[in-house]
């Protein structure tokens, strides 16, 4: 990793933070902004800033001090529908650190910043004391996604084997240091 900048986002960051969320979901998802998926990335300071047991980190690019990474993490663990019932029940809101929006831009990739930020967001969650477990979900169709994570976690739960495929969303969960 070069000498970005890995730090909790402030209020000057949330404008880059917002960019790099919204052209993850525009391009690399081609989903774009869906409200019911997506609310956080458009006020990520209400989402993340404000709750005293959420966190926003960004990466800054050396060269001219840019958001040029994100990673989230937040206290709402998976909702059914449309997650599987039993993951709503695993993973209840409160106690479960859900890692989110961990999205790097194309040509800051594969130098260790997603990485990072992930180690940064669970030594955030261990810190805290009141999350027992930390849980992600991502969409495998999404390149390098799904490697990346299970480079990381453990798999409790992929939708692609239910049936009908469900989602086709995989869900993870990480080990928090203690």
């Amino acid at each position: 990793m070069l000498d970005y900048c890995i730090r909790a986002a402030g209020p000057d960051d949330i404008d880059g933070a917002r960019a790099v969320m919204l052209d993850t979901v525009y391009c690399d998802f081609h989903t774009g902004y869906v409200p019911r998926w997506h609310g956080d990335v458009i006020d990520p300071a209400a989402a993340y800033l404000a709750p005293a047991r959420h966190t926003l980190l960004v990466a800054l690019d050396p060269a001219d001090g840019t958001v040029v990474a994100t990673g989230a993490l937040d206290s709402r663990g998976p909702v059914h529908p449309p997650n599987p019932r039993d993951l709503a029940e695993r993973y209840p809101s409160g106690e479960t650190a859900q890692l989110r929006r961990v999205y790097v831009r194309p040509a800051h990739r594969r130098r260790g910043l997603a990485r990072h930020l992930v180690a940064e967001l669970l030594a955030f969650a261990a810190a805290d004391g009141g999350y027992r477990a930390a849980y992600l979900h991502t969409d495998p169709a999404v390149p390098g996604a799904e490697a990346f994570w299970r480079s990381l976690g453990k798999v409790v739960h992929d939708e692609r084997d239910d049936p009908g495929g469900g989602q086709g969303i995989v869900h993870f969960e990480l080990a928090m240091e203690r």
